[in-house]
């Protein structure tokens, strides 16, 4: 890891030489993950390369990253707000403001490149540095891309992507399929179970569920865990349960005073909370199913059904389909998911069978990849 202090502090004969970096989005940790991840490897490659992030102002990047020791700089940017019109009355204005702010950033930080890597501040800084001839490269983690993506890929130097089929969305010959950038402290764990299990106070006796909406919360699923927390206490099965922030308060409350539940808004440390669990509930965006590749759980999908062209559909039901995975429609949440988790966490022979599946889709060195494209390293 980097702090900013040593970044400040790079010497004036280097700092001509280096090369800089601009890594632009964010908005939930399907974005800012990878992104650190891909500032990580080019740190580790080139530890003279200065890199500086762009966010958008409020989203969780402005917190996320200077943790991770990188500077950041916020845009005043909002997308389009879908379900109050009213609200998108000031768009056109920040949107404007945001392109000023950009200019401001880029011609004092003067990048040798710029990374796009998806939410609301990825596409005036892209869209800036291509209409400046500097080097745009963007990482596309999902199968479907988005449509900020697919105007800025026709100027792109590179665009990274985690699955093959995706010429539909940009040109063939820029497209590079490298994976999703899963998290080192992730792709390095050495964690024990009990070392884990320790780690958030609970039993190494007991069979552990991890649940993880996202960074924001999932409430379908926060309100069947909600329904369902007795049923867990009942069978001796505990649980890590990731709210999200959006309505952590609620449920922190609801299981205050229930034995063997570990809650919060958010977990600091996915590593360990992997390492504890026998099986993970989760939304099936791209980032957590490279994740959870990574760490060979068994997972019981319950995909977000309003992403675009129900891509989290897609992303589970390929898994699924090799029985590496269990898919649960939203709409079915309340009646089935904690009847079928509770299920698989008393059914050794099917973990295992979905581990050794899941297993054979980790992609472990998609930031070296991408790491050594963008600083034209020999692959």
């Amino acid at each position: 890891m980097n702090n900013n202090n040593s970044q400040n502090k790079i010497d004036p004969a280097i700092a001509v030489n280096s090369q800089k970096f601009i890594i632009a989005g964010g908005g939930t940790g399907g974005h800012i993950f990878p992104a650190i991840a891909i500032a990580n490897a080019i740190k580790r490659m080139n530890p003279d390369a200065q890199i500086l992030f762009v966010g958008a102002n409020g989203k969780m990047e402005m917190e996320k990253v200077p943790q991770a020791g990188y500077s950041i700089k916020g845009l005043d940017i909002a997308g389009f707000n879908r379900s109050s019109l009213l609200k998108n009355i000031s768009l056109p204005l920040k949107l404007i403001k945001s392109f000023w702010q950009v200019r401001k950033i880029v011609n004092e930080f003067k990048p040798t490149a710029a990374i796009g890597v998806g939410g609301y501040s990825s596409f005036p800084v892209l869209k800036f540095c291509q209409s400046k001839g500097i080097k745009t490269y963007i990482h596309e983690s999902n199968s479907f891309a988005g449509k900020s993506n697919i105007m800025l890929g026709k100027n792109a130097t590179k665009i990274f992507v985690a699955s093959d089929g995706m010429e539909k969305f940009f040109p063939k010959n820029k497209i590079m399929i490298t994976g999703n950038p899963v998290r080192k402290t992730i792709v390095d764990s050495n964690v024990s179970k009990e070392e884990a299990i320790n780690f958030f106070g609970l039993d190494t006796n007991k069979k552990t569920v991890l649940i993880v909406g996202g960074s924001l919360g999932a409430k379908s699923i926060n309100e069947a865990i909600a329904l369902g927390l007795n049923e867990f206490v009942n069978k001796n099965i505990q649980l890590i349960w990731q709210t999200g922030k959006t309505t952590a308060e609620q449920f922190i409350a609801i299981a205050k005073d229930k034995k063997g539940i570990w809650v919060n808004a958010f977990i600091e440390k996915m590593e360990m909370a992997y390492a504890a669990a026998d099986v993970v509930i989760s939304r099936s965006g791209a980032m957590s199913v490279a994740e959870l590749c990574v760490a060979k759980k068994p997972v019981v999908f319950v995909p977000f059904p309003f992403a675009a062209e129900d891509h989290q559909t897609a992303n589970a039901q390929s898994l699924v389909n090799k029985n590496a995975a269990i898919l649960i429609k939203n709409e079915n949440v309340k009646i089935d998911l904690v009847n079928t988790v509770i299920a698989l966490s008393e059914n050794i022979s099917a973990q295992q069978t979905m581990q050794n599946a899941i297993a054979r889709f980790a992609i472990t060195n998609a930031d070296e990849v991408i790491a050594k494209t963008i600083l034209n390293i020999e692959l």
